[in-house]
C-alpha cells in the first residue's frame, strides 16, 4: 500500500512539474473587472504586453465590468486553475466582502495571490466651478449646505464611495452619493458640473487636473504624490487618520499549481521593476510594489480587516 501511495504522489508531483515546465502553451487571459479607460485597464494593458513577450504567448485583456467588479471577478474565481485565466484585483475586492450580502465568491479563499503590482493615491477632485480652494473650504461649504454637495463614485461599494464615506465621517459633514457605472462617465459629469466632487485614482484624473478641467484638493496617501507635488495630503489638510489607496494586483484561481504561480510572479516582478516600466508607471502617479505572493496575501488580509468598520459605520449593504 505504501508503495502505491508513494507512486501516486510521485506521479502527481511529476504531472504538476511537467505542466509548469510546459507553461504556457497557449494564450493567457487577464480579466479586468472594470471598463476600459480606468486605471486598472491602463496599467494591466501596459504590463500584459510585456508579460506576453516574456512568456512567449499572447496575453489577452478581457474587460468584464459590472456589479462593482464582481461579475468579472466571479468569472475569474470559477475559471480553471491552470494559469491561463488571471484576474486583476483592486481595492474594491476586500471591500466587497463586507458590502455584498450574497457575494458569489470569497476573496480570501477562491484565489491565490501572484503579486501586488502597483499602489496609487486617490485624489480628491472638484468641478472647477465649485467655489472652494482647499479641503477646509469644502468642509465649510458642506456644513453650510448639508446634503447639497454631491460626490461621485465609479459604483456603489467601491473604494471611491468608501473614501467619500470616510471623509464624511471624519469631517462630520453630510454629502449625497452619486454612483456611476465606472469612472469615465463620472468624470464627464464632474467636468460638466453635474456633480461636485470625487475621490478617484490619480492615473485617470491626473491629465484632467493638469489640463485645468478638474481641481485637485488633496491626495489620500501619507506623502505627496510625485505626479502632483503641489497637491497636499489629507493629513496636511487636517485629517491625519485619512488614508486610502488604489492598488492593483494579479490573482489566479485557487488550486493553481505553485510552480505556475512562482513563474508568473518571477516574470511580473522583473517586468514591474524594469526601469522603463517603472518610469512610465511613475509618470501616471503609480508606485511599483512587485512583491511575493505571500506578501500580497497578507496585504489583502489587512485590507479586508481595514474596511469592515468603515462599511458598517456607513451602513452600506448591497445585494
Amino acid at each position: 500500500m505504501k508503495r502505491i501511495v508513494f507512486a501516486v504522489a510521485t506521479a502527481l508531483a511529476w504531472c504538476v512539474g511537467a505542466h509548469a515546465d510546459g507553461y504556457p502553451s497557449k494564450p493567457i487571459k487577464i480579466i479586468v473587472p472594470y471598463p476600459g479607460g480606468q486605471a486598472s485597464d491602463t496599467i494591466t494593458r501596459l504590463i500584459g504586453e510585456r508579460l506576453g513577450k516574456a512568456l512567449g504567448q499572447p496575453v489577452v485583456i478581457d474587460n468584464r465590468p459590472g456589479a462593482g467588479g464582481n461579475i468579472g471577478t466571479d468569472i475569474g474565481a470559477k475559471s480553471a486553475p491552470d494559469g491561463y485565466t488571471l484576474t486583476v484585483a483592486s481595492a474594491a475586492l476586500p471591500i466587497s466582502k463586507h458590502v455584498y450580502r450574497k457575494l458569489p465568491f470569497d476573496p480570501a479563499k477562491d484565489f491565490v495571490p501572484i503579486t501586488l503590482m502597483t499602489i496609487t493615491p486617490l485624489v480628491l477632485v472638484t468641478r472647477t466651478s465649485l467655489p472652494v480652494k482647499d479641503v477646509a473650504g469644502l468642509v465649510a461649504l458642506a456644513k453650510k449646505e448639508p446634503g447639497k454637495i454631491t460626490f461621485a463614485s465609479s459604483g456603489p461599494g467601491t473604494s471611491h464611495q468608501l473614501s467619500g464615506e470616510l471623509f464624511k465621517s471624519l469631517a462630520s459633514i453630510d454629502m449625497l452619493h452619486v454612483p456611476y457605472k465606472g469612472s469615465p462617465p463620472a468624470h464627464v459629469d464632474l467636468m460638466g458640473g453635474s456633480v461636485d466632487i470625487m475621490f478617484d485614482n490619480i492615473v485617470p484624473v491626473g491629465p484632467h487636473i493638469k489640463n485645468d478641467k478638474l481641481h485637485a484638493l488633496a491626495v489620500t496617501t501619507k506623502t505627496r504624490a510625485s505626479a502632483l507635488p503641489d497637491v497636499p495630503t489629507m493629513a496636511e489638510a487636517g485629517y491625519p487618520n485619512f488614508e486610502a489607496t488604489a492598488w492593483f494586483g494579479l490573482l489566479a484561481p485557487a488550486g493553481t499549481p505553485q510552480p505556475i504561480v512562482d513563474r508568473l510572479n518571477k516574470e511580473l516582478v522583473a517586468i514591474l521593476k524594469s526601469p522603463d516600466i517603472k518610469e512610465r508607471l511613475s509618470g501616471m502617479g503609480a508606485t511599483v510594489v512587485a512583491d511575493k505572493p505571500e506578501e500580497f496575501g497578507r496585504f489583502m488580509a489587512e485590507e479586508i480587516n481595514k474596511w469592515g468598520p468603515v462599511v458598517k459605520r456607513a451602513n452600506i449593504e448591497l445585494e
